[in-house]
């Protein structure tokens, strides 16, 4: 295993220091899923969710939460993200909603942990609106799908269904 970046020769946590990296296009796509009940999704679905519309918010918050990353996650770098998006997909089988995230920079540091932040900040707003009906929902399988750029490369991830 290779030597962890953050980590100093004394073991302390530290930035890591991308002043000397080249400036490259990188992207990253990230998902998870929040399980809930059919009548829950339906509420989702027909606008009826006592809050409002649960995916507009949740959106605006999956957003947000990208471009605010670097002061949530310790040793992260801001970024001057030029692409965020968060999207839903509404799923019967298994029940909830699958959220997807793309997160574009040119810089000298990927955006993996934006669009992961981006995810889990997206599926918590939806089990916010959604919690005075169902406090049994789950959120999970949230995973880092692809990324690009970087001495590093591609990366895409193995086939894993979200939710199942």
């Amino acid at each position: 295993m290779s030597k962890l970046s953050h980590i100093d020769d004394k073991g302390d946590a530290r930035m890591v220091d991308v002043s000397e990296k080249a400036i490259t296009a990188r992207h990253a796509i990230a998902e998870g899923f929040i399980a809930m009940l059919p009548e829950t999704l339906a509420l989702v679905e027909t606008g009826q969710a006592k809050k409002g519309d649960v995916i507009a918010a949740a959106r605006i918050a999956g957003i947000m939460a990208a471009k605010r990353t670097h002061e949530l996650i310790p040793l992260c770098h801001p970024l001057a993200i030029t692409k965020a998006t968060v999207d839903f997909e509404l799923s019967r089988k298994p029940t909830g909603i699958k959220v997807t995230s793309e997160v574009k920079v040119s810089g000298p540091t990927g955006v993996e942990m934006e669009a992961l932040t981006a995810v889990s900040v997206a599926c918590l707003t939806l089990y916010d609106m959604l919690k005075a009906v169902e406090r049994g929902m789950v959120i999970s399988d949230v995973r880092l799908v692809e990324k690009a750029g970087g001495k590093s490369g591609i990366y895409k991830a193995g086939s894993h269904p979200v939710g199942d």
